[in-house]
């Protein structure tokens, strides 16, 4: 075992330390006990000691492989060679002990033991093994029915929140969906073809627990398209503190549904006046917020579907870019036809125009919305219009600015001939 004064201060915190767990694994890993010891020497020298990238995987597949090497092999041979293997998840992140098991065997037997659950894309990812194990892994993987996740410039593995399984609020089946997509294109995930890399996420509701609109280039995200259900007796309820808000998870009592409701509606769709709620559906843009206060008063419509967004990435030069609305409802049934045409021809316009290592996002903003809705056959939609002009009577002559110096508001319509 290498002596590793620097990471044993990470031990000596409250919180439970990764270089504890290590340890207990280096007492029969040799590559884990190279690997404390690659990590003292870059926490020392100030430098990574991992060079990234070279060309490694399993026959037939050009991604779920990532080739790991260290610049020390003869001072660490344990890490000489350190790939990583994604394995492909199943819809939620649901498993059974005995899956678990399973993995943690195969891992054991042809690798360092060290595992994370999950990814930033939602994979099973196998930190550390040599060249000459993946072959063997990956037959074992097979043979009890895992397969490799994507990586590279490929379609990446899919993943969605429990969905139906678990939650009240999905507007459609996420584990059905996310399971018949990551069918529907195998041969993106496993072949990169792209000129980046391509991510979904699937969210059953607005809220979305998987951060699909954030975090994923396509994100299909649950709404409803008809009025929000109000019982207004439950509505009385929340306020006398019958019922607690956010089903007790919050240390109020009761509700001001004035202050709490409908003054952080960010639409403002919504009043009150002591004794009925009302809600403009007109201008409801589905956040959420109401129905997670009172959950027994307010319940989305009946007629379910979900919104197609594109475009999130967080590039290092432009900064982070959420997703954009591309399709604002549309059906989700069996065997979801619409969304896997709606991907095909995103992907073939992207392929066609982006630029190498250039996310779909970034071409959107490089070609415009007008070109990539023309290539997909999609009608504008008002919910495409990310940042409304604020002022639409303020030209930039100086007569302008001299008027709002003046106090001239451009918010209204007072003050302006018609």
């Amino acid at each position: 075992m290498h002596k590793t004064p620097l990471l044993d201060q990470l031990e000596s915190g409250p919180w439970p330390s990764f270089v504890k767990d290590l340890k207990r694994v280096a007492a029969r890993k040799p590559q884990t006990a190279d690997l404390l010891g690659v990590l003292e020497r870059s926490y020392k020298d100030k430098i990574t000691h991992w060079k990234h990238g070279g060309i490694v995987g399993v026959l037939g597949y050009g991604s779920g492989i990532i080739g790991r090497y260290t610049d020390l092999p003869d001072e660490f041979p344990g890490v000489e060679h350190f790939h990583t293997i994604r394995v492909n998840h199943p819809s939620a992140w649901m498993y059974t002990t005995k899956a678990l098991r399973e993995l943690c065997d195969i891992w054991d037997e042809h690798g360092s033991s060290v595992l994370n659950m999950h990814g930033s894309t939602g994979d099973i990812i196998f930190l550390g093994t040599r060249t000459e194990e993946l072959e063997p892994c990956f037959a074992k993987l097979t043979a009890k029915g895992w397969d490799l996740g994507g990586s590279g410039s490929a379609f990446r593995s899919p993943s969605c929140c429990v969905g139906p399984a678990r939650c009240e609020w999905a507007m459609y089946d996420t584990l059905e969906a996310c399971y018949e997509l990551t069918q529907e294109f195998q041969f993106d995930l496993h072949r990169p073809s792209y000129p980046y890399k391509y991510k979904l996420k699937l969210s059953g509701c607005p809220n979305d627990c998987v951060a699909a609109v954030a975090r994923a280039d396509c994100s299909v995200i649950g709404v409803w398209k008809d009025d929000i259900r109000i019982d207004q007796s439950a509505v009385q309820a929340y306020a006398g503190g019958e019922l607690k808000p956010r089903g007790g998870a919050t240390k109020w009592d009761k509700l001001d549904i004035q202050k709490d409701v409908v003054e952080l509606c960010p639409t403002q769709c919504m009043s009150w006046d002591g004794k009925t709620l009302k809600i403009n559906n007109r201008e409801c843009n589905h956040c959420m917020h109401c129905i997670n206060l009172m959950p027994q008063a307010l319940r989305p419509g009946t007629e379910r579907g979900a919104a197609f967004l594109l475009g999130s990435h967080a590039p290092i030069l432009e900064g982070a870019q959420m997703s954009w609305v591309i399709v604002p409802f549309f059906e989700m049934e069996k065997p979801f036809d619409y969304l896997k045409e709606l991907m095909t021809n995103i992907a073939e316009w992207w392929s066609e125009h982006g630029k190498n290592r250039e996310r779909v996002g970034e071409l959107i903003l490089r070609l415009g919305m007008r070109s990539l809705l023309e290539a997909i056959g999609v009608e504008p939609a008002p919910q495409q219009v990310r940042i409304p002009r604020a002022n639409p009577f303020f030209f930039w002559h100086q007569s302008d600015f001299d008027a709002e110096a003046k106090g001239r508001r451009y918010d209204t319509r007072q003050g302006f001939v018609r």
